[in-house]
């Protein structure tokens, strides 16, 4: 094989046997289970799926050279028509990218009939990673992580709501609820839903009603690495699939005045994951202090990340509640058991102690929340950060204060301009799009509020 396809992405011979046998493994499986289409699936900016589905029958030839989509889908590139900025042109919004399959993500889907999907990395033509690929950027931070001896553990808990088909109440579209307080109000829904993200690789560790009317909360079993944010990722998309086979929508969408929020509960671990570096000692309610040091950093950088965290005007609302000191921020609190602070620390249970990052909202990225809060926590400990010292600092700066955030989306793309560290560690290619697309969609943000709370894709 290797010898008929000698260049194949630059592989060894050893790389191409081992690409190869891989790929054998995943046709005999898919003939097994009469597997007839396969989606090779990526995520753009908002968090959305991107794919295309081919047929079995092509799935060797796609999973070698990968499969071709334009470059603004996944980018939400801004068509030049419709802006001025020059640093966003028509080659881009019109090349092709290179979606190439990660096949250890390769899974059968339970709740489509004949269908399997596979999660992709973007490259340009030319074999570059693309620079604004969230799955890239979380892929390098942990990679930055273990360049320090590090391992990042972690997972996602979801708030979302389920609703019954929408009906037209006075010419007004109106969905009603289909959940009520009541955790058990269609088992069977539940039951495939679950079973069917295990064997998707969404491993849900717990499933209950939340406090809103049809608001429902899962979490994830932690994991190691990159399958925190896949396993959110596959989730996002299976939700609303399995919702819709019960005449149910599934929305992680935020009204105004209503929250679904995204939490990343996280600890580090060294390189060989035996060891949580967060934890002072068994049963003790303290941070080490590599962690006090990582929590410090989260605070240091909680307005430049916040943009990446809460990335509509909707989600932010929440943030404005506790702003009674000030119109403009509110301080990111952090407490020991305090499920209203902005950094929950937690010490009980079995996985030992962790922090949840709860800045984040249900319509986050979550390979952006999880790159950003690296980037974050990280460069707290490369430089030694304690908020006890932060504090001190805050008196002898006109800048922005250590830990607040900005009420303003355009406010807290500001911060994220002017951090130079989180720029870095995300790449100013990246940033320098993120914001654009954030300013393109404030300016029509007014005419687009109604038609958006019916459309799929902002839900």
């Amino acid at each position: 094989a290797s010898s008929r396809e000698p260049d194949v992405n630059g592989f060894g011979s050893s790389a191409l046997l081992h690409l190869f046998s891989h790929i054998e493994f995943i046709k005999q499986q898919m003939a097994r289970d009469s597997v007839q289409f396969v989606r090779f699936e990526s995520i753009d900016l908002h968090g959305v799926s991107r794919s295309k589905n081919v047929p079995s029958r092509f799935f060797h030839e796609k999973a070698i050279h990968g499969v071709a989509m334009p470059r603004s889908y996944l980018e939400l590139t801004l068509n030049p028509k419709d802006n001025e900025l020059d640093y966003i042109n028509a080659t881009n919004f019109n090349c092709d990218i290179i979606l190439n399959p990660d096949l250890s993500t390769f899974r059968i889907l339970p709740w489509t009939e004949q269908t399997a999907r596979v999660i992709c990395d973007s490259f340009t033509v030319l074999g570059n990673p693309l620079m604004t690929s969230p799955r890239h950027i979380a892929k390098k931070q942990l990679s930055q992580l273990q360049d320090n001896g590090f391992s990042l553990h972690s997972a996602f808990s979801y708030e979302f709501c389920i609703y019954g088909i929408t009906e037209v109440v006075n010419s007004k579209t109106i969905s009603f609820p289909a959940a009520t307080i009541l955790n058990n109000h269609d088992q069977t829904f539940i039951q495939e839903l679950i079973e069917g993200m295990y064997y998707a690789g969404a491993n849900i560790e717990s499933f209950s009603s939340s406090s809103g009317p049809g608001q429902m909360e899962i979490t994830f079993h932690p994991v190691f690495g990159i399958d925190a944010a896949d396993s959110a990722f596959t989730f996002r998309t299976g939700i609303k699939e399995v919702a819709k086979k019960y005449n149910y929508v599934a929305s992680f969408f935020s009204e105004s005045g209503f929250y679904n929020s995204g939490a990343l509960s996280h600890s580090l671990w060294d390189l060989n994951g035996q060891k949580n570096l967060f934890s002072a000692g068994y049963g003790v309610e303290e941070l080490s202090d590599i962690g006090k040091n990582w929590l410090s950093g989260l605070l240091a950088h909680t307005a430049a990340i916040s943009c990446l965290m809460a990335p509509t005007t909707s989600c932010r609302k929440p943030y404005s509640k506790y702003s009674k000191e000030s119109k403009e921020t509110v301080n990111a609190k952090w407490a020991y058991n305090d499920n209203s602070s902005a950094f929950n620390v937690k010490c009980h249970g079995a996985k030992g102690t962790l922090i949840e990052n709860k800045l984040s909202s249900a319509t986050a990225n979550p390979y952006l929340v999880l790159a950003a809060t690296i980037a974050a926590g990280l460069d707290g400990i490369k430089r030694g950060l304690r908020y006890d010292d932060m504090l001190e600092e805050e008196n002898h700066t006109t800048d922005l204060k250590h830990s607040s955030v900005p009420l303003k989306l355009e406010d807290a793309l500001v911060a994220l301009e002017k951090d130079s560290c989180i720029k870095e560690a995300l790449g100013e290619t990246f940033v320098r799009y993120f914001i654009a697309m954030k300013h393109y969609e404030l300016e029509t943000e007014e005419m687009d509020s109604e038609r958006n709370k019916c459309l799929g894709y902002f839900i």
